[in-house]
């Protein structure tokens, strides 16, 4: 099937939101028993961490880290946000800097200002969407981000959007005293795929639809570390405590462009098995045999693939060994869907 398909459904209890483009899956969210990124509490302050600038906090979902905590004291509440899944046996990363995200819009108490997107280039649009910022906004002190798609979307409705997210930030706001408690959970699956994947695309919501648009069938491909990549070779991703290894091998060609046409493949699809896997952290990747003077087209494959990919992805450079470094948030958690 050609053109964008949005999947939502449920897998043995499991809500599940999917994105298949031109018939291949290319993204994916579902629910684990982790609490979500974008999860807002009032934690109560416990400990410092000397050298590192830091607080230990407690939230109902367990002990949580603070960075760049200056002024607290111990027993002192506190709003933070979640701002990606915790690593095992590791404490909730938190962050101070709350944002509240919608689809057209994100709001920012700490903040200030009236931005759009950088990527609205026509002057036309961005007086136009500026004009409904400071019509919605008026004077108030929080800050607001107008994304993307408010390129294609109907005034009355980036209008709405930005309302629902100013009155919600002004009301958890108003939460500042208490006990450790969860004031809003963060998106989930459904609600993400309304949020993030703004692009006209054909809904599916009937039950069945996972099995129907062979999401299922993709999914329980994702259990092999192994990754074809046409006729250039393949890829072996594996997760371990301290790193994601990612290997390119080239395939059956002798040529002495082999190596290069593996990595540049590699490179092109590498964004979307990390984010389908839910792999971040650190990645290493062990290219295929090439030319030094290949490497910069390489890394500029690795730019542009990742250019798009909503994850933060750090590209850091080459090892002395000839390894490639990425440092990736953990926005997204392991692939943990029973398949069985």
């Amino acid at each position: 099937m050609k053109g964008r398909l949005i999947v939502l459904d449920h897998h043995k209890g499991q809500q599940i939101a999917a994105l298949m483009v031109d018939g291949r899956l290319d993204d994916v969210w579902f629910d684990t028993e982790a609490p979500r990124p974008g999860t807002i509490y009032r934690a109560i302050a416990d400990r410092p961490v000397k050298g590192m600038g830091g607080m230990f906090v407690k939230t109902p979902d367990g002990p949580g880290f603070l960075r760049h905590a200056k002024g607290l004291s111990p027993g002192q509440p506190i709003l933070v946000q979640l701002t990606s899944y915790a690593e095992p046996g590791k404490a909730l990363p938190l962050t101070q800097k709350i944002l509240f995200k919608s689809r057209f819009a994100i709001v920012t108490p700490d903040a200030p200002g009236l931005n759009i997107s950088r990527s609205i280039h026509d002057e036309e649009q961005r007086e136009t969407l500026m004009a409904i910022a400071h019509s919605e906004m008026g004077k108030s002190d929080m800050g607001l981000i107008l994304r993307s798609c408010c390129v294609t979307a109907d005034s009355s409705a980036i209008a709405e959007d930005i309302n629902a997210m100013a009155d919600l930030a002004t009301q958890i706001l108003a939460e500042q005293t208490g006990v450790a408690e969860t004031l809003l959970e963060g998106d989930g699956p459904h609600g993400l795929a309304w949020r993030e994947w703004s692009e006209p695309a054909e809904i599916e919501t009937s039950s069945g639809g996972l099995e129907q648009h062979a999401v299922l069938d993709a999914l329980e491909a994702l259990q092999s570390p192994c990754v074809t990549i046409t006729q250039a070779g393949h890829v072996y991703i594996e997760a371990t405590r301290a790193l994601v290894a990612v290997d390119v091998n080239t395939g059956p060609d002798t040529s002495p462009a082999a190596g290069l046409k593996a990595n540049l493949a590699a490179a092109k699809d590498l964004p979307r098995q990390l984010r389908l896997r839910g792999l971040g952290g650190q990645i290493v990747l062990d290219p295929a045999p090439m030319a030094k003077k290949d490497r910069r087209q390489f890394e500029t494959a690795l730019r542009n693939a990742f250019r798009t990919c909503q994850v933060d992805t750090n590209l850091v450079g080459w090892t002395t060994l000839g390894h490639f470094e990425l440092q990736r948030q953990r926005a997204r958690p392991l692939l943990q869907i029973d398949l069985s």
